[in-house]
């Protein structure tokens, strides 16, 4: 009996994916067998995906079973690239997508109050993550990805950049760390379909941003990618807690560092309990490297989905320590923490006297400023036009009436 090499790769039970076997042959062309839930509509346009996949790859002779729950063209090429990349090992640069999303302004000061997680080899979240509202969206590589699907997120991860647009979502994509053997792999896939951003995982000195940068960079040059893309370390080590600075400050592409409560809490040989006791002090030093670099200081996530005044105070928590963003696993927990961080309409309204007072002593050519008895001094008033800076872009206040005049 003739050998017979097959792999598989997608999920049937899971919406909007594919599952394919692929089978190699001598000869006999590319034979498609198709079940699918859109058959009668659409079934001639999926064989036809699924042919046009494999040839644009080099594959003249196949046989493919596929079970389809609604894929769309990008995620069954994704799948067919995998497979045929496992079986024939098909190389760099596989058969990318064209691009659908135009590549967009790089903005290092922006708000990043929530950044949702979503697995990267789960094509029905991806698809509709830009609606959820959150300030940045990760497509993830590394923890929520099983070592053996790796291939197959970092490819429908490529293809989701170049194909789906996320609104005015950050893109992120959590890369390996560079010595696993994904790491590599993940940049020269990813790097070329132009996230915004690039979340980097177990940081523990400012060399492992330093080494990345180097792959980047070549790989930008290589592809003519400007402007480059930026960066956001994330700390999860009692070595990264005690290295944040230099982290932070390791390159100008830098603009926000964050922190991961499950492994720093391991590697502290503590249980993390919801009130976070045991990670105080190093969520304390996190945020003073952060703002002695210049970057913003990024919260972890409130694993308790169901519970929102958990999630409300640990939020508030962390407004206190001087955090600027919250990370989120459910779409469900955006709307609690943007509203935390939304500026009170009393502390809108005092801001307003501030500047207003400020503004008033100015004109008259005085250096001083007071509101009621209150001395007013320069971090005060950096206080209140940030606060009315936040409350203009969020709609809440008129960006022309900021000082509280007519």
């Amino acid at each position: 009996m003739a050998d017979v090499r097959e792999t598989r790769v997608g999920r049937a039970e899971q919406k909007s994916d594919i599952a394919l076997v692929l089978r190699a042959r001598e000869s006999g062309g590319i034979a498609v067998a198709l079940k699918s839930s859109v058959q009668d509509l659409f079934g001639e346009q999926i064989e036809g995906s699924i042919r046009s996949a494999l040839e644009a790859l080099g594959v003249k002779h196949a046989e493919v079973v596929a079970e389809d729950l609604g894929a769309l063209d990008y995620v069954i090429e994704a799948r067919v690239e995998t497979a045929a990349r496992r079986l024939f090992g098909v190389k760099e640069p596989g058969a990318p997508p064209a691009p659908r999303v135009k590549p967009r302004p790089q903005r290092r000061e922006r708000l990043r109050r929530t950044r949702l997680y979503l697995p990267g080899n789960t094509p029905d979240l991806m698809l509709n993550a830009g609606l959820f509202g959150a300030d940045e969206v990760i497509l993830d590589l590394e923890d929520s990805v099983a070592p053996a699907e790796k291939d197959a997120a970092r490819v429908l991860v490529r293809n989701t950049l170049l194909c789906v647009d996320f609104g005015d979502a950050e893109r992120l994509v959590r890369v390996n760390p560079l010595e696993t053997p994904y790491g590599r792999a993940d940049l020269e896939m990813i790097v070329p379909a132009r996230p915004d951003m690039l979340l980097i995982p177990k940081c523990n000195e400012a060399k492992d941003i330093a080494d990345i940068e180097t792959i980047v960079a070549a790989l930008e040059k290589k592809h003519g990618i400007e402007p480059p893309l930026l960066f956001m370390p994330l700390i999860e080590t009692a070595k990264g807690v005690l290295h944040a600075h230099e982290i932070a400050a390791a390159s100008d592409r830098v603009v926000a560092i964050c922190w991961g409560a499950e492994d720093l809490s391991a590697d502290l040989g503590v249980e993390r309990t919801k009130e976070g006791r045991e990670s105080f002090v190093s969520r304390g030093l996190i945020v003073l490297a952060a703002k002695a670099a210049g970057v913003q200081a990024l919260d972890t996530v409130f694993s308790d989905v169901r519970d929102t005044a958990g999630l409300l105070e640990s939020t508030r928590e962390a407004i206190g320590l001087g955090f600027e963003g919250k990370g989120v696993i459910h779409p469900g927990q955006i709307g609690p923490i943007h509203d935390a961080f939304a500026p009170t309409a009393e502390r809108i309204e005092y801001a307003q006297k501030v500047v207003a007072a400020i503004e008033k002593a100015r004109a008259r050519g005085s250096g001083v400023a007071a509101l009621g008895s209150k001395m007013i001094d320069a971090p005060i008033e950096a206080r209140a036009r940030k606060i009315l800076a936040l409350a203009s872009s969020l709609g809440l206040i008129d960006a022309k009436r900021e000082g509280g005049g007519e």
